[in-house]
């Protein structure tokens, strides 16, 4: 994968993208938030070290964010709905429904109006 399909696949909003790298996706997101808020817990309060795992921390939680709406928007238009939908990935209760449903839910085998092909931008 090279670093122009790696910032699409986090940052983009157009194409398609399948269950697997959705899952995949979602799944480092939620590894690298874990990772920098344990470290945040291991470091001893009110030290320098804490504010830099505190600073580090709320800015792993908005690249995910926005990364977790821009998969969202990229699995959606992957069986041909409009992105408004991802939002529901932040609604506390349907968040866990929609991730899973967005994991299970089958795209359109061939091409469809966002894209030619699943796990690429629209060409």
């Amino acid at each position: 994968m090279t670093k122009n399909q790696i910032s699409w696949l986090f940052l983009g909003f157009s194409g398609r993208v399948s269950r697997a790298a959705f899952f995949l996706a979602g799944l480092l997101l939620a590894v690298l938030q874990a990772l920098v808020l344990y470290r945040f817990t291991l470091a001893p309060e009110g030290s320098g070290a804490s504010g830099v795992w505190a600073l580090l921390f709320w800015g792993m939680f908005m690249l995910s964010a926005f990364s977790s709406v821009a998969l969202g928007v990229k699995r959606l238009h992957d069986f041909g709905k409009s992105g408004m939908f991802a939002f529901a990935l932040f609604v506390p209760m349907v968040s866990i429904l929609a991730f899973i449903v967005l994991c299970l839910y089958p795209g359109d085998p061939g091409a469809n109006e966002y894209g030619e092909r699943t796990n690429a931008p629209k060409q």
